[in-house]
């Protein structure tokens, strides 16, 4: 669950990112709404998974009802997903949690 929730995670914010363009060359460029109409629909797609994938990892994790809201409400500003799902993997790595190939990586070292 926690590969998905990362997976989702980052997935969510490239979306916002390429929704924020395309809104910027639709009313600011003024230059066609194509990248409203192809990022729309997929960052409302990844903004529901993120918001399951918050809900399924508090509940099996036992996250405290305040991060809850947190996760969720880190849904809405651009990119906060990213620090939101690093803030999680932080914590879990300083309470014991055995770390994965990728956090070992970026250590580079086992605590």
């Amino acid at each position: 669950m926690l590969r998905l929730f990362r997976a989702v995670a980052i997935a969510e914010a490239c979306s916002w990112v390429g929704l924020l363009a395309g809104m910027y060359v639709k009313y600011i460029a003024q230059a066609g709404e194509l990248g409203v109409k192809i990022f729309g629909p997929v960052h409302g797609g990844l903004f529901v998974l993120y918001l399951a994938a918050v809900l399924l990892l508090a509940r099996q994790e036992g996250w405290s009802r305040a991060t809850t809201v947190l996760g969720l409400a880190c849904s809405v500003p651009p990119l906060a997903t990213v620090w939101f799902e690093r803030r999680q993997q932080r914590r879990r790595s300083h309470q014991g949690e055995p770390q994965t190939a990728t956090s070992v990586a970026a250590t580079g070292s086992r605590r």
